[in-house]
């Protein structure tokens, strides 16, 4: 009774975020005690945060798979006196951005008549790109990946997890490594014999995986393995709710863009790319 009062009463007490980045902070710090319903809320808002910012109440609650009235108890959770309150947050942080790229869209499939369906498709995976790429440049945390790096760069050898459409981007990461003349074990799904691959990793080595929603199943247990054996994991996924952030020493959020459904690549692979070439120049010229 006293611990419930107390949270009420703490609940209303929180000073509400303005900012997306306060309030990504807020929700992540308050993930384990959420119960399971406002969980799913937030899992939704933060990898949908468009749908969020411009979507009804009654249309988010239904893509979140949830009652109306849940929307309204996670923004109070946060603080806000209710879900308008925290949907504002997501439009100032959304707003101009995304408008910007759907109407440049908009304007490429309506006004461009001369153009063929195949140049119409270009375009659209063009700026799914720039808006990919965009996003990672505006959030990438410096002092994380010198953290990566550093991580990756100590390994004996870097065991590269990321199944599904996660897999080009491991197998071309694997490609430079090995160019590099640097160690590293591709793990695939050929033979079955993923997780035997996983047992010979050990602490002196480091994991980078790679997953996003729906996350692969196998990703996930293999890196669960490895975790188990206290071999550093390094990821690269889609959501603070991803269930390869809690098992990374450090972890990236990446939020690749969709044109016509099909999502684009460019982010992660920019990222991947920037962690390999990294580690090789750290390891021809290690720190002092």
């Amino acid at each position: 009774m006293e611990t419930t009062l107390c949270s009420s009463v703490c609940m209303s007490t929180l000073e509400a975020p303005r900012d997306f980045s306060s309030l990504k902070t807020r929700i992540m710090e308050r993930a384990a005690e959420l119960p399971r319903r406002l969980t799913q809320v937030a899992t939704y808002a933060l990898e949908h945060p468009d749908e969020i910012a411009f979507g009804t109440v009654a249309s988010i609650a239904q893509a979140a798979n949830v009652q109306p009235s849940t929307l309204v108890r996670f923004a109070q959770s946060l603080g806000y006196q209710g879900f308008s309150d925290l949907q504002d947050v997501f439009r100032s942080r959304l707003r101009d951005r995304i408008l910007n790229y759907d109407e440049r869209l908009e304007h490429l499939r309506q006004h461009d008549l001369n153009a063929t369906k195949a140049s119409v498709i270009f375009g659209g995976f063009s700026e799914a790109a720039e808006k990919s790429l965009a996003d990672l440049r505006e959030k990438l945390d410096s002092i994380k990946l010198e953290e990566a790096v550093e991580a990756l760069a100590r390994a004996e050898t870097i065991y590269l997890i990321g199944l599904r459409r996660s897999f080009p981007i491991t197998s071309y990461m694997s490609y430079a490594f090995g160019k590099l003349g640097i160690r590293n074990h591709l793990i695939g799904a050929m033979g079955g014999l993923a997780q035997e691959d996983v047992s010979f990793a050990s602490p002196k080595d480091a994991v980078l995986a790679i997953s996003f929603t729906p996350y692969a199943s196998e990703s996930v247990a293999l890196t669960q393995a490895a975790a188990a054996r206290h071999v550093p994991i390094i990821a690269i996924t889609d959501s603070p709710f991803s269930p390869l952030a809690p098992l990374a020493k450090t972890w990236f959020e990446v939020t690749e863009a969709n044109f016509e459904g099909f999502r684009s690549m460019a982010a992660t692979l920019s990222l991947a790319m920037t962690l390999t070439v990294a580690v090789a120049e750290r390891r021809s010229n290690p720190k002092t």
